[in-house]
């Protein structure tokens, strides 16, 4: 029976991948005279610090900051870009916080801490984790299955008992391996990643109600999926 919830950030709850390029496009250019490319942009949706940094680091060896500084840098100006243009809380969020909240639940995501920080109080009140996994938690990122390892092992929870909810095929493959179950969501697919490897699809996450856990629970929670 699912009893806990593993949510993604970007692209599941919140649409912030867009104003996270934008801010690192211009830490880069003020702090390091780096113009970067479309590509660089593009290359962040969907994908953890870890891959965005050693991305930008094989195509622009002139980059001296390091990870840490190069996260660091891109958060102190999200915040003006999240002045100017807003953050784009996906369809049904708000809900599923709410009623979620009453539930064993945790983040696990690719994005940085102090971003994390950033964007919850965002979304509203009941977007609070007591558990998250963030980049900087774990040795590799999504696909591989550490980020939601470490959020089940802290939720005390057995794997057929927790209910992943993502956005990437990344991530769908991460959940996969941890022996989740997997719940993929079409809307904030803005980066068009292949979906086929969840359990169960929905357009929004307005579709995710305890019913619809009820029959996820009925399907696969009878074992490791």
């Amino acid at each position: 029976m699912i009893r806990g919830f593993l949510f993604d950030l970007d692209g599941t709850l919140v649409d912030s991948e867009r104003e996270t390029a934008e801010a690192m496009a211009r830490a880069l250019l003020r702090g390091q005279g780096i113009a970067i490319e479309q590509y660089d942009r593009d290359f962040i949706i969907g994908r953890s610090w870890i891959a965005i940094y050693d991305s930008l680091k094989s195509r622009y060896p002139q980059l001296t900051w390091s990870r840490e500084e190069t996260i660091a840098h891109t958060a102190m100006l999200r915040d003006e870009v999240f002045a100017e243009i807003g953050i784009t809380v996906l369809p049904g969020a708000r809900d599923v916080m709410q009623w979620t909240a009453a539930h064993p639940r945790a983040l696990v995501t690719g994005s940085s801490r102090v971003e994390v920080t950033q964007v919850l109080p965002l979304i509203n009140e009941h977007a609070r984790f007591e558990i998250i996994v963030a980049a900087e938690d774990v040795p590799r990122s999504k696909p591989n299955p550490d980020g939601y390892q470490k959020a089940i092992a802290a939720l005390g929870l057995l794997p057929s008992e927790c209910l992943v909810i993502e956005d990437s095929t990344a991530g769908i493959a991460a959940g996969r391996a941890a022996g989740r179950i997997v719940l993929a969501v079409r809307a904030g697919n803005f980066g068009g990643w292949d979906q086929s490897g969840a359990h169960h699809i929905v357009e929004t996450l307005e579709q995710l109600t305890p019913s619809l856990v009820d029959q996820l629970s009925r399907d696969y929670g009878s074992g490791t999926p």
